[in-house]
C-alpha cells in the first residue's frame, strides 16, 4: 500500500483500499451480539462509525463530552434504522472524574463489552494545560483513553470468558505518529510550556496511542486473554478536528485533494479493524486503509511502550492524590 493505491484507491491484501467505505467493509457481517464503545462517536467520523456499527446491529455506546449532540447522533442513527440501539453517556476524557463516573455508569446498564474504539481526540490546538495540569493533547488523546481502558477491562476480559467471543480494542491514531519530539515522548517535560509544538504534541499523542495498543496486546497475550488491541490511522479527513488549522488545511486540500477522504471512507478502517472476521487473532498491528502497515520505528519501540504505560499509571496516580 503506497501513494498509488491511496490515490487511485486500489485494494490491497484485504480487499479493500482507501476508496471503501464503513458500509463496505463491514458488508454482511452480523454484529446483533456485540456491545460496542466508542468515545467521540457523536461526530465525524466517530458519529459514522457508531452509524454503521449501530447498522450491522450491535449495540453502540457513545461516549461524548457533548450531550446535546450526542442526542442528536442517537436520533440521527434512530431515523435510519428504529430498531438501533444505541445509548449515550457523558464522557470528558481530559477529567478523571468524568471518565471514572462514565465508567460507573455503563457499569450500571449491566452489559457485556466486546470492542472498545478509542476514537476522540483533538488535534493542534494551542498549548493549554487540562483542568488536572496535564498538557491537553497528551490528556485528552492518549491519558484519558489509557484510563478508560484500564478501567473497563475487568469487564471486556469477562465478557470475552463467557462468551468466548473475541473483545477488540481500537486505538485511533495517525500517520502524525512519525512527527514528534526527539525521543518520541517528552516524558521529563510532559506539561511544560517551554519547547511546545501543537504539531509534534499531536504527533506525541497520536505515537504513544499506538504504543499503548501495542503493550495491551502484549499483556493480553502474555494472560492468554481473548482480547486483541490494534491501531489505525483513518486517513486525512476534515472534520472538527481541524478546527484550530481549518485555513491551513483547506489550503492544503485544495493542492492535494487527491489524498482526502471522505466521512464515510474516514471511518472504514476503524470498522474493519473492530468487526472483520478476517482479523481475528491478529493483535498488535498498525492499519492504513483496512490494510496492515508498518508504522515508524518509535512506534514499534517495545522499551517505549512499556515505560509510556509506568508512567502514565504514574501521573495518574498522582492526579487522583492531588
Amino acid at each position: 500500500m503506497g501513494i498509488f493505491s491511496l490515490i487511485t484507491g486500489r485494494p490491497g491484501s484485504s480487499g479493500f483500499g482507501s476508496a471503501s467505505t464503513a458500509e463496505q467493509v463491514t458488508h454482511g457481517i452480523d454484529a446483533t451480539h456485540l456491545t460496542v464503545i466508542i468515545t467521540g462517536g457523536a461526530a465525524g467520523i466517530g458519529l459514522e462509525t457508531a452509524r454503521v456499527l449501530a447498522l450491522r446491529g450491535a449495540h453502540v455506546i457513545i461516549g461524548a463530552r457533548n450531550m446535546e449532540a450526542a442526542n442528536e447522533a442517537k436520533q440521527l442513527i434512530l431515523n435510519e434504522d428504529k430498531t438501533a440501539r444505541v445509548d449515550v453517556l457523558k464522557l470528558d476524557l481530559c477529567s478523571i472524574a468524568s471518565i471514572r463516573e462514565f465508567v460507573q455508569n455503563f457499569n450500571a446498564l449491566d452489559l457485556p463489552l466486546n470492542i472498545l474504539i478509542n476514537n476522540a481526540g483533538i488535534m493542534f490546538c494551542p498549548y493549554h494545560l487540562s483542568q488536572e495540569g496535564i498538557e491537553m493533547q497528551f490528556a485528552t488523546n492518549h491519558l484519558g483513553h489509557f484510563l478508560l481502558t484500564n478501567l473497563l477491562l475487568d469487564k471486556m476480559k469477562n465478557t470475552a470468558k463467557t462468551t468466548g467471543i473475541e473483545g477488540r480494542v481500537v486505538n485511533l491514531s495517525s500517520i502524525a505518529h512519525q512527527y514528534t519530539y526527539k525521543g518520541g515522548i517528552r516524558f521529563e517535560k510532559i506539561n511544560e510550556k517551554s519547547g511546545y509544538s501543537d504539531k509534534m504534541a499531536y504527533g506525541q499523542s497520536k505515537l504513544a496511542n499506538i504504543l499503548h495498543a501495542n503493550e495491551l496486546s502484549r499483556r493480553f497475550q502474555e494472560e492468554g486473554v481473548n482480547i486483541t488491541a490494534n491501531s489505525v490511522h483513518p486517513g486525512l479527513i476534515m472534520t472538527n478536528l481541524f478546527k484550530y488549522s481549518a485555513f491551513l488545511m483547506k489550503f492544503l486540500k485544495f493542492f492535494s485533494f487527491f489524498l482526502w477522504k471522505n466521512v464515510p471512507q474516514g471511518a472504514a478502517t476503524t470498522c474493519y479493524v473492530a468487526l472483520h472476521p478476517n482479523l481475528k487473532g491478529v493483535s498488535g498491528k498498525y492499519f492504513v486503509d483496512c490494510n496492515e502497515m508498518t508504522p515508524s520505528p518509535l512506534a514499534r519501540d517495545e522499551v517505549l511502550a512499556r515505560k509510556l504505560w509506568e508512567f502514565s499509571n504514574k501521573l495518574i496516580t498522582s492526579i487522583s492524590k492531588a
